[in-house]
């Protein structure tokens, strides 16, 4: 299997050519493990703390965390983990290398920068990935997160593929992916500004510790730019509880029917105001940060052992 990823060499005419390098095997076991690894530690339950209070705005992060132990515990926790959680996270590193990687192959072609190019190939890979598999994932991870309140009225919740199977009689294609649009404006957003703002960063780390433009940074430095960049990406977050609004089974008799991007917004800003947009900001910044730390700081221990299962040493950015 292979991809393109930019690359730029300088042949003895001296105009530099840019090259397509191969993706991997390795480069996908290594996304999907990490990615994996942290949905089903910390970051699904940061996930559903999140969703509770975009779709009860009136909810603190504390009584959201109440309210979700009381629903099932520990379990309460990891709702929608299976299959739609790991579904997204198994998939997310294929989708994302690969359109990423073409984006920002050919937009180096065009003469780009690789600053601008990798940015232009992160929002590339961000929307496809929003298109391709995180729409329904997001959708049904919502719907159980809002659902499961059912059984707190004594009425036994049908199975999470009961539900998937029932939207998809009623509403179609269109229905299980739900809120799709939000999804790609916030993954557009999302991968752009962590991509610049971590970046930013590390320039700023380097001027701080007295390192060159090419020198390193240590695992520590990475990790705390990567977590600022995560973390400050949550400026977004009114996209965020917009899809959640979209895709929620919350029963909400003023909430407008057929809900768009815009009269989502317009709903949730008239009855909560500028606040009600952020709200589950905080979890949101939590989980930006344990993405990091999954990503970053546990990167370089599993490309080793990725190297040592496949005989490839991983090459993809993490």
């Amino acid at each position: 299997m292979a991809a393109a990823q930019a690359a730029t060499t300088l042949p003895a005419g001296g105009k530099p050519v840019i090259e397509k390098k191969p993706v991997s095997f390795s480069n996908l076991l290594l996304g999907a493990g990490l990615n994996m690894f942290e949905v089903t530690t910390l970051g699904q339950p940061l996930e559903v703390v999140k969703t509770h209070m975009a779709a009860n705005r009136g909810d603190n992060i504390f009584k959201a965390m109440t309210k979700t132990w009381a629903r099932g515990g520990v379990f309460g926790f990891y709702q929608g983990l299976i299959p739609w959680a790991w579904i997204e996270a198994s998939t997310k590193g294929a989708v994302l290398l690969f359109i990423s990687s073409e984006g920002e192959y050919y937009a180096r072609s065009f003469g780009a920068s690789p600053f601008v190019a990798g940015i232009t190939g992160g929002v590339i890979g961000g929307v496809a990935q929003a298109y391709a598999t995180m729409g329904f994932c997001t959708c049904m991870k919502t719907v159980e997160i809002t659902r499961h309140k059912q059984a707190a009225s004594g009425v036994k919740p049908p199975s999470t593929f009961a539900v998937f199977a029932d939207i998809y009689r009623k509403e179609g294609i269109r229905g299980i992916n739900k809120g799709v649009n939000a999804v790609a404006i916030r993954q557009m957003t999302n991968w752009g500004s962590r991509f610049g703002l971590s970046r930013l960063a590390e320039q700023g780390i380097k001027k701080m510790t007295g390192k060159g433009e090419k020198d390193a940074l240590s695992v520590p430095e990475k990790i705390a730019a990567s977590a600022l960049g995560g973390g400050l990406s949550a400026w977004n977050q009114p996209i965020e509880v917009i899809r959640v609004e979209m895709q929620s089974k919350k029963p909400d008799p003023n909430r407008p029917k057929n809900l768009t991007v815009f009269k989502a917004a317009k709903y949730i800003y008239e009855n909560n105001g500028l606040k009600g947009l952020y709200r589950g900001v905080t979890p949101r910044v939590g989980l930006g940060v344990w993405q990091t730390v999954c990503m970053v700081g546990l990167g370089d221990l599993a490309k080793e052992a990725v190297a040592k299962i496949t005989g490839e040493k991983p090459t993809a950015k993490h």
